[in-house]
């Protein structure tokens, strides 16, 4: 029943309200942090993973920000509660594995969770709806330094935090956003851009991150450094190459419909047609689908529509979720069919 409720209620950093929220889906700062005089979780014995919990949950009952938190023992959950976290983007892929003594904290909101036991012993994490990378960052920077109040980090001066990944250590912290480049894809630009953002120190990856490739033209940048670097510059640096981005991807959007209108509008209205009316709906087909409405949406060539419907769409109908919302496992024609009857249903309150 926990579950079924989190389904039916949408993550707030969907509500697309922020700063450049039709291309920038939404944006994270990330913090990996482990205890002092604990081997990292991939190394360590069982019963030093259940002292680490243990600190760990009494620090987040202590805390101002979390002590309302949703607490879910990971290890109880099935493949597909977990995979339905996965897709909520409030844990890992790493952590999908489950395991002993692995928890989520969640807030209601789901702005704010922290992983117990990942591949470092705590990661937090918070997630803005648009480009909101600078609040995003102040938010988790608040809620480390109350942990901090009440729990040892591992830390040397000369290095920084000390993280599993030597790739991690130093501040510790992934700034990321979550992209929408429909029209560089068209143009067939992403390439280019992908490669420019290699060369500038930045990584792009999939839809969830780490080990994910990109489906329904969302491609997700962040920092691939963190040692000798200050947080602030880390932000400061990913903020302006996203803007970067987003420029270009305004620009191409602007030549699209200039040069290819009504090809664009086909599409954009081929797109609304099929989602409308199939009865069968495969996950990757609708990714691909919503993204075209998104990118019409934007456009402004669907009165009516608006950011917030489109985002909730596309994690609607991801497979862990329809199977969540219906509260049994379903096979992949059935959840093909209740994929296709939720689009419909959504649409026709939209227009």
């Amino acid at each position: 029943m926990k579950f079924q409720a989190m389904a039916n209620t949408a993550s707030r950093w969907l509500k697309g309200d922020g700063p450049e929220a039709g291309i920038v889906f939404s944006c994270r700062a990330r913090l990996a942090r482990s205890l002092e005089g604990f081997p990292f979780p991939p190394w360590a014995e069982e019963s030093k993973l259940r002292r680490v919990s243990e600190k760990i949950l009494d620090a987040i009952k202590k805390s101002h920000y979390l002590k309302n938190a949703r607490i879910i023992d990971v290890s109880e959950l099935s493949s597909t509660e977990r995979e339905f976290l996965l897709e909520k983007h409030l844990i890992s892929l790493e952590f999908t594995k489950g395991g002993r003594f692995r928890f989520l904290a969640t807030e209601e909101e789901e702005m704010l969770s922290l992983m117990i036991n990942e591949e470092d012993h705590l990661r937090l994490q918070t997630i803005f709806s648009g480009l909101q990378l600078t609040e995003a960052w102040r938010l988790i920077d608040r809620v480390d330094d109350e942990l901090e109040e009440n729990l040892d980090y591992a830390f040397l001066s000369r290095y920084g935090y000390l993280t599993a990944c030597p790739t991690n250590a130093g501040t510790g912290m992934r700034a990321s956003c979550m992209l929408h480049l429909p029209a560089l894809v068209a143009a067939r630009k992403i390439n280019d851009i992908l490669k420019s953002i290699s060369q500038l120190g930045l990584v792009a990856r999939g839809l969830y991150g780490e080990g994910t490739e990109a489906q329904g033209d969302f491609f997700q940048v962040s920092n691939q450094l963190t040692l000798g670097l200050k947080e602030e510059e880390i932000i400061d640096h990913v903020e302006r190459i996203t803007h970067r981005v987003v420029e270009q991807e305004k620009k191409a959007r602007e030549a699209l419909l200039k040069r290819n209108g009504i090809q664009i509008r086909n599409e954009v209205g081929r797109a609304y047609g099929i989602l409308a009316g199939a009865h069968l709906m495969s996950s990757q087909e609708a990714l691909d689908l919503l993204s075209k409405l998104r990118l019409g949406m934007c456009l402004e060539l669907l009165p009516g529509f608006n950011v917030q419907t489109l985002n909730e769409l596309f994690f609607l109908v991801t497979p862990a979720q329809l199977q969540i919302r219906e509260g049994r496992g379903l096979s992949p024609l059935s959840r093909d069919q209740l994929r296709a009857r939720l689009i419909r249903e959504k649409l026709s309150k939209v227009r």
